[in-house]
């Protein structure tokens, strides 16, 4: 069963791409989109396998999206432009198709998504990627606007959390960088030993730590960062305090 999400602003073309999953037994909707803002959110989420995507879209392009999202699963574009197709399949799209779309010129796409999507399946079986520690990372990729930013772990002074974004100060003197994730996320990627979630809305760099205060943690910067009356007891407890 693969798992789907229609992103499309036009409420006529999500409601043919629907009618055509339904001739499917193993093509799941799990949500339509007219917003591709909502739809990050969807993206973040739920699991999905594929997503059928519109380019042209107000606020937001189909390739902004992609551009945006850090784990895009499999997607294939759906629109009435096919000038975007070179752009489209260098973002590595499964297909590209061009409305109005017919159904066999659909099914076609569809059938080249489930066999990526299988040997993805088989790929995962026979060779299960090895998972290195958090603790040997010395760095992390975040992507930012239209790249994945390198970022020395050692470097990061805290992290802030915006809703479904984060923000990311460092000691490099560059600005801090935002990227769409979610502090569960990005702590997986952090070492353990090193960072501590002190707040709802806030990560720090041990190393960072200049004072503490009844309700704030000082940095070496003088960052004043509050501490969550919900983290408290852990936080003093890991600080040793």
């Amino acid at each position: 069963m693969m798992r789907c999400v229609i992103i499309d602003d036009e409420p006529l073309a999500v409601d043919v791409i629907e009618s055509y999953l339904q001739h499917m037994d193993d093509m799941e909707i799990v949500a339509k989109c007219h917003n591709p803002i909502e739809a990050i959110s969807i993206l973040k989420k739920n699991k999905v396998d594929l997503v059928f995507l519109d380019i042209e879209m107000p606020n937001l392009t189909g390739i902004d999206l992609v551009n945006i999202v850090e784990h895009i699963p499999q997607f294939i574009f759906t629109t009435a432009y096919p000038q975007y197709a070179l752009e489209g399949f260098e973002l590595n799209a499964t297909d590209y198709l061009i409305k109005p779309i017919a159904f066999q010129r659909f099914l076609k796409a569809v059938t080249r998504a489930r066999s990526l999507h299988q040997k993805e399946l088989q790929s995962e079986e026979i060779s299960p990627k090895p998972v290195t520690p958090p603790s040997f990372n010395p760095f992390i990729f975040v992507r930012s606007e239209y790249e994945n930013i390198k970022i020395e772990t050692a470097s990061i002074q805290y992290i802030q959390g915006l809703k479904d974004y984060i923000k990311i100060f460092t000691d490099t003197g560059d600005k801090p960088v935002l990227t769409l994730s979610s502090f569960k996320d990005i702590m997986e990627k952090l070492p353990e030993d090193q960072f501590l979630r002190v707040h709802r809305s806030y990560i720090i760099n041990i190393r960072s730590i200049r004072a503490l205060q009844k309700t704030k943690i000082v940095l070496y910067d003088g960052t004043r960062i509050p501490v969550g009356e919900t983290f408290k007891d852990e936080v003093w407890e890991r600080l040793g305090v």
